[in-house]
C-alpha cells in the first residue's frame, strides 16, 4: 500500500511535469491550433517564468518520492526524464512522436518492478512493450483531432503519416498490446482471473475500433478518453492476480 500510494502521487506529479514541459515547448504551436489555443501558456493566463517555477516544484516533489525507492528504481527514474524532455521536440523532426510518447509514458512498468524487486524482470519488459504499443494506438486516435491544423503549421504525427490507413495500424498496435499483456501474464504466472479480465480489455479495444469515427474530433477525443477504462481493467487484472 505504501508503494501504491507513492506511485499514485508520483504519477500525478510527473504527468503534470510532462504537461508543463510540453506546453513550454509548444506554446507557439498551441496558439495556432483551435483546440489548444486556450491552454495557460498559449493564452497568456500563465507566464513562462511561472510555468518554469511550477515545473521545478513538481520535479522537486517527484524527486522526494523517487528517493524513497531502491537504487535501481531511482536510476530508472532519472533515465525517464530524458524522453520526457525529448517528446515535445519529436513532433518537429519525426512522423512518430507517438512512439517517443510510448517510451515515456510506460516507464512506470520498469520503475514499479524495480521498486518491488530492485531489479528488472522479463514480465516488466513485456508490460513496458505492451504499454508502448497501446500508447501508439490511443495517441494516434488523439492526434486525428488536429490533423488539419497540424498539417498547416508543420507539426508531424502518426495520424498524418498513416492518414486513411490509421485504423489498420491501430488494429495492429492493439493486437501487439494484447499479446504483450498476455505474455506478461504468462511470465509472471498470473492466475485465471487475470486472463478473464484481459479478455474483457480486448473486448473494450474492439469496441473502440468499431465506434471510432476518424474524421470526427469529438469521436476521437471520446475514444481516446475511453482508454482510461481500458487501463483500469488491466490494473484490476494485475491487482486481483496479486491478491489471489
Amino acid at each position: 500500500l505504501y508503494l501504491l500510494g507513492l506511485f499514485a502521487l508520483g504519477a500525478v506529479l510527473m504527468r503534470g511535469a510532462g504537461c508543463v514541459v510540453n506546453d513550454i515547448w509548444d506554446r507557439d504551436f498551441d496558439r495556432a491550433v483551435e483546440r489548444t489555443k486556450t491552454r495557460p501558456l498559449a493564452s497568456g493566463a500563465v507566464t513562462l517564468k511561472q510555468a518554469i517555477l511550477f515545473l521545478v516544484g513538481l520535479l522537486v516533489c517527484g524527486l522526494i518520492i523517487l528517493l524513497q525507492l531502491p537504487p535501481v528504481a531511482i536510476g530508472l527514474g532519472v533515465v525517464s526524464l530524458l524522453p520526457v524532455v525529448i517528446y515535445p521536440l519529436a513532433k518537429r523532426v519525426t512522423w512518430y512522436p507517438q512512439a517517443v510518447l510510448g517510451l515515456t509514458f510506460n516507464f512506470g512498468a520498469l520503475i514499479g518492478t524495480a521498486a518491488v524487486q530492485d531489479h528488472l524482470t522479463v514480465s516488466a519488459f513485456l508490460l513496458y512493450g505492451a504499454g508502448f504499443f497501446w500508447t501508439l494506438g490511443y495517441d494516434t486516435i488523439y492526434a486525428h483531432q488536429d490533423v488539419a491544423d497540424d498539417s498547416l503549421i508543420g507539426v508531424k504525427s502518426t495520424a498524418l503519416k498513416f492518414g486513411l490507413n490509421s485504423p489498420r495500424y491501430i488494429i495492429g498496435f492493439y493486437i501487439l498490446t494484447a499479446l504483450g499483456l498476455f505474455a506478461a501474464g504468462l511470465a509472471s504466472n498470473a492466475g485465471n482471473l487475470f486472463y478473464i479480465l484481459w479478455a474483457l480489455a480486448c473486448g473494450h479495444m474492439i469496441g473502440q475500433l468499431r465506434t471510432w469515427a476518424m474524421d470526427d474530433p469529438a469521436s476521437c477525443l471520446r475514444i481516446f478518453r475511453s482508454n482510461r477504462n481500458y487501463g483500469l481493467i488491466i490494473w484490476a487484472a494485475t491487482l486481483f492476480c496479486f491478491l489471489w
